[in-house]
């Protein structure tokens, strides 16, 4: 495949990515965790950009709301190290001329991660806290839970806690399988599939399937045997990039990255120029964006393939467009906001 990369701008500490439709035009949405802007580029071309806030930022994750012209969910005030009291999730709604109206919605310290889950027409709000209380960076004393809501609409949401006992709930991702969408939260304890009510009357439920500390995870058939595969970062903010494959019931380790230093943070399970592949970064050490793909399915070999170092990336998004895909990085060490268009 062909990647091409545009550097979009210099934004201080770029830490969350996503994209939003409007009137039927993508907006890239890419936020900053420390004290500053959430910007937005407009396709087709993403030359462009235009400020959605100045501030608060310490924005940790945006998500589109389905059904709407555009509205979005997004963290603030999330700040580094343990000043995360004012933590809170705002909806977000575009407005003529570029504008945004931004209103608060639910205060929550030390949320981290958070996401929306479709059943039918109904969507259910799910989130992380990666602590309950933090007297120094160090004390993780007080563990994070797992809250969860139905989202009806922009005005205050309401939550409630369905597991407590989550140390350093740091990772989510969404899975999607069987047609149900599924969160995937991890922490020291392990990894736990959570799945949202089927019905109306419904109950969640939370199954846990690994029992090691992970700090980040995704999830991919990577290699089209009709079975997932795992890829982690371990430990909390950890030192290993490693994939799973589970083998007559267990998981079994098939591949770890060859570099070994701490603070990788990118893990996106998803497909570039129609391969599937996962996606990691790390912001120490060669500071990669890299991708990992199967050089051979059977039996599997897997390699990972450099798109650029010393970048150092926070997150990372997969936009599929006609003909293209576009990576969007987060780029937080060198304070970039990053796109990366591939082709066949």
């Amino acid at each position: 495949m062909k990647i091409e990369k545009r550097t979009l701008a210099a934004l201080n500490s770029v830490y969350s990515c996503n994209s939003i439709e409007v009137d039927g035009q993508t907006r890239i949405l890419l936020a900053s965790e420390a004290e500053d802007r959430c910007l937005a580029w407009t396709g087709p071309d993403y030359t462009e950009s235009h400020t959605v806030w100045d501030g608060p930022g310490g924005t940790m994750s945006i998500v589109p709301i389905p059904g709407t012209n555009g509205e979005f969910l997004a963290v603030q005030k999330f700040f580094r190290m343990f000043d995360w009291e004012e933590a809170k999730v705002v909806h977000v709604r575009p407005l003529p001329g570029n504008k945004y109206a931004v209103t608060d919605i639910l205060h929550l310290p030390y949320i981290h991660r958070f996401d929306l889950l479709t059943v039918g027409d109904r969507h259910y709000f799910i989130a992380g806290t990666l602590a309950t209380k933090k007297a120094t960076k160090e004390d993780w004393s007080s563990p994070g839970k797992i809250w969860v809501g139905e989202y009806t609409g922009p005005g205050p949401l309401t939550v409630t806690v369905l597991q407590d006992g989550i140390t350093q709930n740091h990772g989510y991702s969404r899975l999607v399988r069987d047609g149900v969408m599924r969160g995937l939260v991890t922490g020291r304890e392990g990894a736990f599939e959570v799945t949202p009510p089927q019905t109306a009357d419904g109950q969640w439920t939370v199954r846990q399937f690994m029992d090691w500390p992970i700090s980040d995870i995704a999830a991919l058939d990577i290699d089209g045997d009709g079975e997932l595969e795992f890829a982690t970062i371990e430990e909390f903010h950890g030192q290993y990039f490693r994939i799973y494959k589970k083998i007559d019931g267990r998981f079994v380790k098939v591949f770890e990255h060859p570099e070994v230093t701490e603070f990788y943070h990118v893990v996106v399970g998803t497909t570039l120029a129609g391969e599937p592949v996962f996606i990691g970064g790390c912001r120490r050490g060669k500071q990669q964006l890299f991708y990992v793909r199967a050089r051979q399915k059977a039996p599997l070999e897997l390699e990972a393939v450099l798109i650029e170092e010393g970048v150092g990336p926070s997150n990372a998004y997969v936009l599929h467009e006609q003909g293209r895909d576009i990576l969007v990085a987060a780029n937080r060490e060198t304070n970039e906001a990053a796109l990366y268009f591939v082709t066949k």
